[in-house]
Parts: C-alpha cells; sequence; structure tokens
C-alpha cells in the first residue's frame, strides 16, 4: 500500500476494502493491513481481485472519493465516483484544452520534453556503463544533439504572444507550435532509433536493429518494441480512465476514431525508461533469445508462446521493481509510474497545480 498525492494505492491483489467508521480498513488475508481516514483521501487505486463492499463504496461515492479498480496487472475494470467529485467537470476541461492548440501545445511540450529527455538518459547510461564497447563520438553527438533539441522544445513550448502584432497572428502560432513540436519530436525519435543498435551489446546476430518498422515488425528487437509499447499503452490507458480522463482525447495525439490519442501522449515520456532499457536489458543479459521468437507466414516477426510468456513474466518483474519518483521524491513500484503520471495530469487540468511535471528520469 501506498499513499500519494492523497491517493491510497492498494497494490496486493489479495486486499479487500470494507469500512470501519468513517476509515478505510484494508484487509489482507484476513489480516490487517492498513486504516486510513476517508477525509484524508482524494481517490483509491485498487489492484486487487477481492474488491470492496457494497458499504464501503457507498461510502466513497457519497464522500466524493474516486474508487477505480483494475487486475493485478493493470488492466482498468470499473471506477465508482460520487456526485460532487463525478469526472464530468475534469472531462469537459479536457476537452475544451484539447480544442485549444496554444493550451494542448503546453501540455504535448512537457510530454514531448520528457520524451527526449529520457531517450537521452538512455544514451548516456550506456556511454557511462560501456564506453568501451560502443562508438563513443556517434553516442556522444546523439545525446548533444537531443539536449540542443530540448531547448528547441521549450521555445516552442511557450505559446504565450506579447505584442498585438503577434496576437492578431495567433491563431496561425497555435498551428504552428504543435507543428513544431510534432517535427522536434519526430526529428528526435528518427536520430534516437538511429543509434539504437549501439545500446545493444550481446546476441548482436540474432538481434540487429536497422531502424524502426511496425505493422509488421520485421525483426526481433522491433518485435519486442512493439508488444511492449502495446503494453505500455494499456497500462496508461487504464490509468487515465482510473483518474476519470478520457483516453480517446489527447493533445499532442490528435482526435481519430478508436485511437486511445491521450494514452499514447502519456506513454511519450516514458517509452525509453519503461520499454526501451527494459528490451535492451532482456537482450543484453540474454533472457530473451532467438528461438523465442518466428517468422509468420506474412513475414512478420512474432513472439512465440513460451517467448511471449517469458516477456510478460519479465515485464511483471520490472513493474514490481522499486524506484524513487524524480518529482514526488518518494519511493514507488515502476508499475505505479503511469499511475502517477495520470493523477498529475488530472490535478493540473484541475488547476491544482501551474503546470503538468513530466517524469524525467535520473
Amino acid at each position: 500500500m501506498r499513499k500519494l498525492l492523497n491517493t491510497l494505492f492498494i497494490t496486493s491483489e489479495n486486499a479487500y476494502l470494507f469500512l470501519e467508521g468513517e476509515t478505510v480498513f484494508v484487509e489482507i488475508n484476513r489480516q490487517k493491513a492498513g486504516q486510513f481516514p476517508l477525509h484524508t483521501l482524494e481517490s483509491i487505486i485498487c489492484f486487487s481481485y477481492n474488491g470492496a463492499t457494497p458499504a464501503f463504496m457507498g461510502a466513497c461515492a457519497k464522500r466524493g472519493i474516486n474508487l477505480s479498480f483494475y487486475n493485478p496487472y493493470g488492466k482498468f475494470l470499473c471506477r465508482v465516483a460520487g456526485e460532487s467529485r463525478g469526472n464530468v467537470l475534469l472531462r469537459k476541461k479536457q476537452y475544451r484544452i484539447s480544442d485549444d492548440k496554444d493550451a494542448s501545445c503546453k501540455i504535448a511540450g512537457n510530454m514531448i520534453l520528457g520524451k527526449v529527455y529520457n531517450c537521452r538518459w538512455s544514451i548516456d547510461r550506456t556511454l557511462r556503463d560501456h564506453g568501451l564497447r560502443v562508438d563513443v563520438e556517434r553516442c556522444r553527438n546523439a545525446a548533444a544533439y537531443l539536449t540542443d533539441s530540448m531547448e528547441k522544445i521549450r521555445k516552442a513550448n511557450i505559446g504565450r504572444l506579447q505584442s498585438e502584432e503577434e496576437k492578431m497572428k495567433k491563431r496561425i502560432r497555435k498551428e504552428e507550435n504543435l507543428d513544431s513540436l510534432r517535427g522536434l519530436e519526430g526529428e528526435c525519435a528518427s536520430l534516437y532509433f538511429g543509434i539504437f543498435d549501439q545500446l545493444i551489446l550481446n546476441q548482436k546476430d540474432d538481434f540487429y536493429f536497422n531502424g524502426r518498422n511496425k505493422r509488421p515488425p520485421l525483426d526481433n528487437v522491433n518485435a519486442m518494441l512493439s508488444f511492449g509499447y502495446t503494453l505500455l499503452a494499456n497500462d496508461c490507458a487504464g490509468a487515465l480512465e482510473g483518474v476519470g480522463l478520457d483516453s480517446y482525447v489527447g493533445f499532442m495525439h490528435r482526435d481519430r476514431p478508436g485511437r486511445r490519442s491521450l494514452a499514447l501522449d502519456l506513454m511519450e515520456e516514458l517509452r525509453a525508461v519503461m520499454v526501451d532499457r527494459f528490451v535492451i536489458t532482456l537482450i543484453n543479459n540474454r533472457q530473451i533469445r532467438k528461438e523465442h521468437f518466428r517468422l509468420s507466414e506474412s513475414g512478420a516477426v512474432e513472439f512465440t508462446d513460451e517467448g511471449r510468456k517469458k516477456f510478460l513474466a519479465e515485464w511483471q518483474n520490472r513493474k514490481r521493481e522499486q524506484i524513487t519518483h524524480p518529482y514526488l521524491q518518494e519511493k514507488v513500484c515502476w508499475g505505479l509510474v503511469p499511475y502517477i503520471q495520470a493523477l498529475l495530469l488530472a490535478r493540473y487540468l484541475r488547476g491544482d497545480m501551474d503546470g503538468y511535471p513530466p517524469f524525467l528520469w535520473k
């Protein structure tokens, strides 16, 4: 159990919640695990099969406490929200910002900044730990380019025009700022994936990387990345729905039927640290091998059943690892990071924070 941002995280799959007076009583295997006053909580996020009593759910609804249920793997199941703090106002604010490209630019810029920062961190990590096994000059040049791009992203993200003449051009500038951010993001992603093969140190004959390809993935590394991104997108979508946001209405990724645009926005800053480094670790530590893949009739590279089970098992182990959240400075597990970022985004949209703080890993 963790209490962060006035949110109680119940991470044990055997936990059961019930009401005792004005408190939430947490029981695990019929033993008391914790007790918290309801008036101190804004939301409860529960990753448990056992669930809660109807009386407790009713108490949360009456007090406006957002109660969200997920399975232990992070799949969103349902949410209980009260009238006084329903998600209607939050979603209306989300829709208004999504329609305002200037306001969207401010959020999208922070998310892209987080993405580029974490890509640079990934390169710096390899240079620090394995400088003798990589092309140092090439990696340093890529890291320097990403650092310069971060400053350009900050400038493109300003979105505040001062003079009257500039205000007359505001509508055009909004489009330019958002398009400029997308262009910078695309350039940085292309450069990052251009040196991604340098980060792979072992099993090079079987795990080579000549560029990002998808739909379908044409090599083992791209198959792993695509599968990992799918898992992360599902976690981000569930996290956003759990805090009352619409995962289909984004700020950088615009509306498209059937696309969870806001989930894709949120996962941008988490790709490098949660999926890319995970894939690199599996390869370099030889936890995944060439026999875990097969070539389909369509030419796509796919996991075997054993390979998929291995990847998922290691993914769950990874999500249990403890880290210190760089913004909150609190101990959390990797698996809670999308949920914390979703909470921070919701707080910003409600006006409780001056800006959305992206996840900047150190």
